[in-house]
């Protein structure tokens, strides 16, 4: 399949010599290329693609696109859906507080830069859906008003692309208008949730690349080079608003490499320090231009967020450091030798524990265990919580005081038994594979090398300090190399269920980290006075690469784990045909909701498109097979690289949900969509089309660039059926409207009457016993 997104064949050709075939027209004033052949088309069509006329439709499609998108974008008032989260986040660029997503942050910001133009101070949080904004004086208008415009701005760039792909103005209204009265987009285009945002970006990326494609026979122009940089910086506003974003990348990327392979042919006669260049100028605006621009979302990002927040915890130990109030900078104090303290692991958040109880001599397998003293995790604060670092014999008593150090070996004592811990080669009660962990008398040191451990702090270079609460580290065992370790499967009765504490033999897991949650007694007022002003108060420093590493990979981490079960939650399969929406919001009192569903008549009116037009690539491919020619060359042509194009596009942006285990919904499938209303186009110009004029590339000595046109003449039929889809459109659209603006409120009998598959999941729907 082609790169190629104009109706032009994929061969190489050369510039056309200056004489024009006699049915073009040039006007050099204006450089326009007109064609003059009307064999076979209608007076309608004739005036449709006059340049007003297609000005004129595309000026009518936006104000719709607007009346439609802001029409009552002031109710409900109240937080509706995932606004809980996205709101939110606004709020956190404002009050410059810290939070971590699994998504980028250029929609979030600006969402944030939306709030604070019209006056909000970040003072609510969204923390419930149907919390009253005007109740807490929130200007959520002005910030709903943010996806609703580039919502709007979406449908003429749906027509516009169609326009360039050299479509009729009727036919690119018809992709238009499957946008345009979709209920889906419009009830998401208006409430402050990323996937507008997405939507248009993704589509000016579509379309800045399909002008540069148009421009190949003028390589390296101004213009050319600036549809280039276009195409790579809206490509990379798509990646860096949601995180599946990077499809429109994977998108792009494909019909780049089909094109930079038919450049690699020999055949062509390019050289090989020709496709270097292609290459080299295709690499600088699609791969390092985006990068550089995605680099600079999240480094002010990182730049706003600065204080303290509750995206914290997420973040390592250094990266906390860096935010101004935050609890690791303020109260993490460097641990001495003989200080008492709790251990808490970094996952689970339990106390490492002990107890004078032993494990029973044989265990419900008939292992048979060490009855050492039991060694567990405890969730609460407890006396028994309490450990002391004690040096080993290399620093006696005159280690007192000294600092502990990453890389140190030390002992745990336990200080309510006052004896060691300790592991061995004794399997754990529950895990057979690792091992057990106990203690021993302090006094005896017949198994004094089986108490000893190094303390290895994470991330840390030679002879750092520990600390309290930001001194995340790795217990492990001298002579076994075991690390210390907890998991959440709880003990019998015996160990009154408590966590069970192993060693694990991998020692590079990161659940084996634990940190020092604090220093429960000072030994003299003169160490606590040492102690005194030790934590800076500054935020420290942290190169912007690290911050940003650590951040992508806990994104990837976190994305790949929202595998809850929700009940609006959908797989792939149904999306394409609507069998299930989303509840975004309800009211009681009046019976009032806000249900996420298509347009039942535009959702299948693509897949439809997409099937069909799938089966006659198919049915030709086929024919051609058996020596035969069902199609015409020219619409093999436009069929293969234009709408080929767009099934590319409508392909990577649904198929790899597929193999996603996350939490899916139907709004994901929205890019998708958007790109399945321009394969139905291009369907239907096939459908409808009675001759298409070949394109003409003109390049004249005063013309400063090329003009193509080429126009799929579709008759008089054409726009009378393209009509009566958009009444039906609409008509849908508004017998649909209640569940998208969230008013008026139904009764159950109007609620069922809405519900157009069983499988639709509405509110206030009548009983059959009722109805």
């Amino acid at each position: 399949m082609s790169g190629v997104v104009s109706p032009t064949p994929l061969r190489h050709r050369k510039p056309l010599p200056s004489r024009t075939p006699a049915y073009t027209e040039i006007n050099q004033e204006d450089d326009q290329v007109e064609f003059s052949n009307p064999r076979n088309r209608s007076t309608v069509e004739q005036v449709l693609e006059k340049d007003r006329a297609s000005m004129a439709m595309a000026a009518f499609l936006t104000v719709a696109a607007f009346a439609l998108r802001f029409y009552k974008i002031n109710h409900p008032d109240q937080v509706v859906f995932d606004e809980v989260h996205f709101g939110k986040f606004a709020s956190y660029y404002i009050t410059r507080q810290y939070y971590f997503d699994v998504h980028p942050p250029l929609a979030k910001m600006l969402f944030g830069l939306a709030g604070w133009f019209v006056g909000y101070d970040g003072h609510f949080l969204f923390e419930n859906i149907g919390e009253s904004y005007t109740e807490n004086h929130v200007p959520y208008v002005g910030m709903r008003a943010l996806p609703a415009f580039l919502s709007s701005l979406t449908v003429p760039i749906v027509f516009a692309i169609m326009k360039e792909c050299g479509y009729s103005t009727i036919i690119a209204a018809f992709s238009a208008s499957i946008v345009l009265f979709d209920n889906a987009h419009v009830a998401q285009g208006r409430l402050i949730l990323l996937d507008a945002i997405l939507i248009f970006f993704m589509s000016l990326t579509l379309y800045s690349y399909i002008r540069f494609r148009k421009l190949r026979y003028v390589e390296y122009s101004p213009e050319w080079w600036g549809w280039l940089l276009a195409t790579g910086t809206f490509m990379a506003c798509t990646w860096a608003s949601k995180v599946n974003g990077i499809l429109t990348v994977v998108a792009i990327g494909i019909p780049v490499l089909v094109d930079l392979w038919d450049i690699l042919d020999h055949k062509k006669g390019h050289s090989m320090e020709y496709f270097w260049q292609h290459f080299l100028a295709r690499a600088m605006g699609l791969i390092v231009l985006p990068i550089i621009f995605y680099l600079m979302v999240f480094y002010v990002h990182l730049s706003i967020l600065t204080n303290t927040g509750p995206g914290d915890t997420f973040m390592s130990p250094a990266f906390q450091e860096t935010l101004r109030g935050n609890e690791l900078l303020l109260n993490s104090q460097e641990i001495r030798y003989y200080d008492t303290v709790t251990v808490r692991h970094k996952d689970t958040r339990v106390f490492l524990h002990s107890h004078p109880e032993r494990y029973p001599l044989k265990y419900d397998d008939g292992r048979i265990s060490s009855q050492g003293q039991q060694v567990t995790g405890y969730g609460h604060d407890d006396s028994n919580n309490h450990w002391q670092i004690v040096p080993t014999k290399a620093l006696p008593e005159t280690g007192r005081g000294r600092i502990v150090r990453h890389d140190d070996v030390v002992q745990f004592l336990h200080v309510n038994t006052q004896s060691l811990l300790l592991t061995h080669d004794v399997a754990s009660p529950l895990m057979p594979t690792n091992q057990e962990f106990t203690t021993w008398p302090k006094d005896d040191h017949s198994r004094y090398n089986d108490t000893l451990f190094y303390m290895r702090l994470v991330d840390a270079h030679e002879g750092e300090a520990w600390k309290s609460k930001s001194g995340h580290f790795k217990l492990i065992h001298v002579p076994t190399k075991v690390a210390m370790w907890t998991h959440l499967k709880t003990l019998p009765e015996w160990a009154f269920s408590q966590q069970e504490i192993n060693g694990n033999k991998n020692s590079h897991e990161k659940s084996n980290i634990w940190f020092v949650d604090d220093i429960v007694g000072e030994q003299t007022d003169e160490d606590a006075a040492s102690r005194t002003n030790v934590a800076p108060k500054e935020p420290k420093k942290m190169n912007f690469f690290k911050k940003f590493a650590e951040l992508q990979l806990l994104m990837l981490q976190h994305n790949a784990g929202l595998t809850a079960s929700h009940p609006y939650a959908s797989g792939p399969f149904n999306w394409p045909f609507l069998i299930s929406g989303i509840s975004f919001w309800t009211e009681n009192n009046d019976q009032k909701q806000i249900y996420l569903i298509g347009n039942v008549i535009g959702w299948w009116t693509c897949i439809v498109g997409i099937s069909t037009y799938v089966g006659i690539l198919g049915a030709d491919l086929l024919g051609r097979r058996r020596a035969m020619e069902p199609l015409p060359e020219p619409v093999r042509n436009r069929l293969w690289n234009s709408a080929g194009f767009f099934l590319v596009v409508w392909a990577v942006h649904y198929f790899p949900f597929y193999l996603m285990g996350r939490q899916l919904f139907i709004h994901h499938y929205l890019p998708s969509h958007l790109a399945s209303a321009l394969v139905a186009g291009s369907l239907l110009s096939f459908v409808l089309s009675e001759t298409i004029n070949y394109p003409i590339s003109v390049r004249g000595p005063s013309m400063s660039r090329v003009k193509q046109r080429t126009y799929a003449d579709v008759g008089l039929k054409g726009p009378i059926i393209v009509a009566l889809f958009a009444l039906m459109m609409l008509g849908m659209f508004i017998y649909m409207a209640p569940l998208t603006y969230g008013t008026p409120g139904l009764d159950g009998n109007s609620v069922n009457s809405k519900r157009l598959l069983s499988s639709w999941t509405l509110h206030f729907a009548a009983k059959a016993s009722d109805a």
